[in-house]
């Protein structure tokens, strides 16, 4: 496959025309939702045969967290490109128990879509964060005991055949007990023929300060678990100031302090799948509006300015004016970044890919994501 981008005076006939090929294969291929009103600065997908050679087989994870009607036909409409399914998640209590969620109809599509299932486990909300629950659980043996017995529980009864542990903000001083209690999960899980993976927060060193970091012991975790997701992504945060959300440069940073301590064959790169629109200049406090990069390029051909693309984060953006005179600037994913993280992804050797969080119309990932690798599956 090639990557095209639109120059002024570009027509989809008149780019199909030059590379030999349909303008329904571009469109396909690019899930275009306005192909007579092509951007400059938007990238194309141009599917002609790919030379390059053979394609790494890899893992790939879709969180979920949408759990309305429409959930699985998400799942479906993505299947072939999954290794697991996580819907997100169920949360600790004080106790060691866990707060339910209506997961049944997703686990049942992914066995469905031959997609491997996984619970995943959290200490946090989008209101709180989790730190003092963590510590009450982690800090007591009984309940850490109590806690997986009811893990364990949930995935007889539900299906699920592995786990994924994402407890963020967990005090420096819990550090150790986070360890010790992941011993214990794999220790447990392991007897069941399950298996453990947790989500780790985007350090670039061992020393590096913070709640979000400190007790995210990636030696520890790239020993005990069978495999680690990097949260590669949220430095463009919802309530901060317009960014890249997963500048590539920073990306890199963590992976190349992460594979020093972390075997490179149990790594997932993490990869969102979200776009983020904030008025500029930014204020603290206010919030970006957050959807799909299909929007993102419905948004700036309904408002037609050019797409930009920034060098050193590897991300596309641009800037509008809405109807009130507000000024906005989108920063989102596209082609070029797609295909500049999944090189990332080869030139690491990592195991895979995770993706928060399906739900967003991304076609054009999709597409690329099948014409680099092949997609393990394991049922």
């Amino acid at each position: 496959m090639l990557i095209y981008v639109v120059k002024p005076g570009d027509s989809l006939w008149k780019i199909s025309n030059y590379y030999n090929i349909s303008t329904a294969q571009i469109i396909s291929a690019n899930g275009l939702q306005y192909p007579n009103r092509l951007l400059v600065g938007q990238s194309l997908i141009i599917p002609v045969e790919d030379t390059s050679g053979q394609r790494p087989s890899i893992y790939v994870n879709g969180y979920i967290y949408d759990f309305t009607e429409n959930s699985p036909g998400i799942v479906r409409e993505v299947g072939d490109y999954l290794t697991y399914l996580s819907p997100f998640a169920y949360r600790i209590r004080e106790d060691g128990s866990l707060e339910a969620i209506d997961d049944s109809a997703l686990i049942n599509t992914a066995y469905a879509e031959n997609v491997v299932p996984m619970m995943a486990v959290t200490n946090f909300t989008a209101t709180e964060l989790g730190n003092n629950l963590a510590h009450a659980v982690l800090s007591n043996a009984d309940i850490r005991e109590n806690l997986v017995d009811n893990i364990i529980n949930i995935m007889r009864n539900k299906g699920y055949l592995g786990v994924n542990i994402d407890f963020e903000n967990v005090l420096p001083a819990d550090r150790e007990n986070y360890n010790t209690f992941l011993e214990l999960v794999v220790e447990r899980l392991h007897r069941e023929n399950f298996f453990v993976s947790t989500a780790l927060a985007p350090k670039t060193g061992p020393g590096q300060q913070g709640l979000l970091y400190e007790a995210h012991d990636y030696e520890a975790h790239g020993r005990i678990v069978d495999f680690v997701i990097l949260m590669t992504y949220e430095w463009g945060y919802r309530l901060g100031p317009p960014q890249a959300i997963s500048p590539l440069n920073r990306i890199k940073q963590v992976l190349d302090y992460a594979v020093t301590v972390i075997p490179r064959e149990k790594i997932l790169f993490g990869f969102q799948l979200y776009a983020r629109d904030w008025i500029v200049p930014h204020v603290p406090g206010m919030e970006a509006e957050t959807f799909s990069m299909q929007e993102a390029v419905a948004r700036a051909v309904r408002h037609q300015v050019a797409i930009q693309f920034d060098p050193v984060s590897q991300t596309p953006f641009y800037n509008y004016t809405d109807t009130q005179g507000r000024r906005h600037q989108v920063w989102f994913e596209d082609a070029r970044s797609a295909q500049a993280k999944f090189d990332t992804v080869k030139d690491y050797g990592l195991r895979g890919i995770s993706y928060w969080a399906l739900g967003f119309p991304f076609p054009q990932n999709w597409t690329l994501l099948e014409g680099n690798f092949n997609i393990i599956k394991l049922l």
